[in-house]
C-alpha cells in the first residue's frame, strides 16, 4: 500500500471527512515521526512498533566490478521494530 491508497482507504471509511484534511493528517504524522528520528529521537506506536536511528560504523567494502576495496564511511539508518500486537496480527493469531 501506497501514501495515496492509505489516503483513499480512510477516506472510504470515514466518509463525513474531506480527503484533503485526511491526507494533510497523514502527512503530518508522517512528518512528524521523521523530524523525530533526524534528531535522533525514537518513536514508538503501541502494538504497531518502534521507529529508531541505528548507527552503521565506518567499514572496508568491496566495488563489485573491480574487487578493489573502498572505504564506506559512518552512517546513521532508520530502522523499524514491529510491536507484538502487529506481529501476532500478521501471523494470524490475533
Amino acid at each position: 500500500m501506497i501514501k495515496s491508497e492509505l489516503i483513499e482507504k480512510l477516506a472510504e471509511d470515514h466518509p463525513h471527512l474531506y480527503q484533503k484534511d485526511l491526507e494533510w493528517v497523514v502527512n503530518c504524522v508522517l512528518e512528524e515521526i521523521t523530524q523525530a528520528l533526524e534528531r535522533g529521537d525514537r518513536v514508538e506506536l503501541r502494538g504497531f512498533g518502534a521507529f529508531s536511528v541505528r548507527n552503521r560504523p565506518p567499514r572496508q567494502g568491496r566495488n563489485p566490478r573491480t574487487g578493489e576495496a573502498v572505504a564506506v564511511k559512518e552512517k546513521h539508518v532508520p530502522f523499524f521494530k514491529t510491536g507484538k500486537e502487529l506481529r501476532e496480527r500478521v501471523d494470524g493469531k490475533g
